[in-house]
């Protein structure tokens, strides 16, 4: 009875580890539920069946967590949560765009301060240079300030 417990425990312990590992982010009620299972195990099987015993399934927890992290490492679970996607952010938005301050536009969304605009055919970020303007209202570029436009009312 006593090897079915262990047993049960070692391997309660390390369906806990794989659950961890593979389904659940962080380190949470499942890891601990692991390692309490995993220990007591060890516990149980030096107190109750001896210190042979002990050390055998104490070898057996060791190299059955190793072999279960290698296993995670070795597997394309990591690759198949890992964000694949380039950021495609250019520092100089307004590189290769001809605008120059009195051209004119209109607001594409609702200018809280920033917001979109349609000028000269290219939709890009203003920054309102009087307040806030509505979606639709015509614009006019007042100034270009280290890559920002900032826009007026017409």
């Amino acid at each position: 009875m006593e090897l079915f417990i262990l047993s049960l425990l070692i391997v309660a312990g390390f369906i806990l580890y794989i659950v961890e590992v593979f389904l659940v982010p962080g380190f949470g009620l499942t890891g601990i539920a692991s390692i309490c299972c995993l220990a007591y195990g060890n516990y149980y099987s030096f107190v109750h069946i001896g210190p042979t015993a002990g050390f055998i399934t104490l070898a057996i927890t060791l190299l059955g967590g190793i072999a279960i992290t290698v296993w995670f490492m070795k597997s394309k679970t990591l690759e198949k949560v890992a964000l694949k996607k380039a950021i495609d952010y250019d520092t100089n938005p307004l590189q290769g765009l001809n605008i120059q301050p009195g051209d004119k536009g209109h607001a594409i969304t609702r200018l809280a301060l920033i917001g979109n605009a349609e000028i000269d055919g290219h939709i890009i970020e203003v920054t309102s240079f009087d307040g806030f303007i509505d979606e639709k209202t015509p614009v006019c570029v007042d100034h270009i300030t280290d890559g920002i436009i900032y826009v007026r009312k017409l």
